[in-house]
């Protein structure tokens, strides 16, 4: 991992007052390096908004949205106050809330690929597995010492990006390190197990029960398929929506590359989810159709039914399965 850049340091050091940001439709990583930086910044003296454009759609992170406000908060003094956004690269990725955002300056720490360059205080690290990951370095960097609390919140952060260490290969000796010192720190990692993976009803299993028998192969079963319906959404509850789980049991069947799930999220509107096992870089496929993420787990909106989103999203892997240089 990249060394925490000194012109990150010394823009938190110049700025009194935070707006601490993060992607639309959070995930565990965004939010929990969101409130873990936040306390931290909170204990150095610093006055912080936590903001989220949500929607808080996921069962693991409900607990923590009445800790995110909504709306932009006014300042008194905007000559001291900066914008820090995690776990994204660009404003767009924000959501509504960064139509009301004031003009002041903003680092970005993120560890997405982008096709955009630096400002000169972000901290852009393709090679960190977590954004909560550097939130440490960061907190390292900083000489402040994360309390038990900071610590759990990070430790969720990284288990949900790393699919509690699963996605690790030979390059995640760094990433383990982290976790070691976060235990350190007092994580129970049974504890935010259970929290990332409990608590599922009956419902939410017979709901991945039929997401299962409807999955489509394509491409000799290279490329998998399933999708969500607003129906099975009222039938089975939103809180049923269980993709990390979903995404494992399909990325576990041989032959499988790559997979994606559509979600029906309104009449007209789905969201996209897609993984990758290795060779295939799913961000690539997102960035075409404006979404983005990793090279290996990416994600999308798009304005549609099912039916038709399936449809395109098969079309565009039509030159990745014909191409084996595309993608690496």
């Amino acid at each position: 991992m990249k060394p925490v850049p000194k012109s990150l340091l010394e823009f938190i050091d110049q700025h009194d007052c935070f707006y601490i940001l993060g992607h639309r439709e959070p995930d565990g990583d965004c939010i929990g390096s969101q409130l873990a930086l936040a306390s931290a910044l909170q204990k150095e003296g610093k006055r912080v908004h936590v903001l989220s454009s949500g929607p808080f759609n996921r069962i693991e992170i409900l607990p923590f949205e009445s800790r995110f406000k909504s709306e932009v908060p006014a300042e008194r003094d905007f000559e001291r106050t900066a914008a820090l956004v995690l776990d994204c690269s660009s404003m767009s990725r924000i959501g509504s809330i960064a139509e009301r955002m004031p003009d002041i300056p903003a680092a970005f720490i993120d560890h997405h690929a982008t096709s955009t360059g630096a400002g000169p205080y972000d901290w852009l690290d393709e090679s960190a597995f977590a954004v909560s990951a550097m939130i440490l370095l960061l907190f390292e960097a900083m000489g402040h010492s994360p309390s038990k609390e900071e610590a759990e919140l990070l430790f969720f952060g990284l288990s949900t990006d790393t699919g509690f260490f699963r996605h690790l290969d030979e390059r995640g000796s760094e990433t383990l390190r982290i976790a070691a010192r976060l235990v350190d720190a007092g994580v129970s990692p049974k504890r935010i197990f259970m929290a990332i993976n409990g608590g599922r009803t009956l419902a939410s299993r017979r709901m991945l029960g039929d997401l299962l028998l409807r999955i489509q192969p394509y491409y000799e079963g290279r490329l998998l398929v399933s999708w969500v319906t607003i129906d099975d959404q009222q039938k089975y509850g939103m809180s049923s929506r269980d993709s990390d789980l979903l995404y494992q049991l399909m990325m576990g069947i041989v032959d499988c590359e790559v997979c994606f799930v559509v979600k029906q999220e309104t009449d007209d509107m789905c969201t996209v989810g897609l993984r990758s096992r290795d060779s295939i870089n799913v961000a690539k496929i997102a960035e075409r159709f404006g979404g983005g993420g990793h090279r290996l787990a990416a994600g999308l909106s798009m304005n549609g039914k099912v039916d038709g989103v399936v449809h395109t999203l098969v079309e565009a892997f039509s030159s990745v399965f014909n191409n084996e240089e595309n993608g690496k």
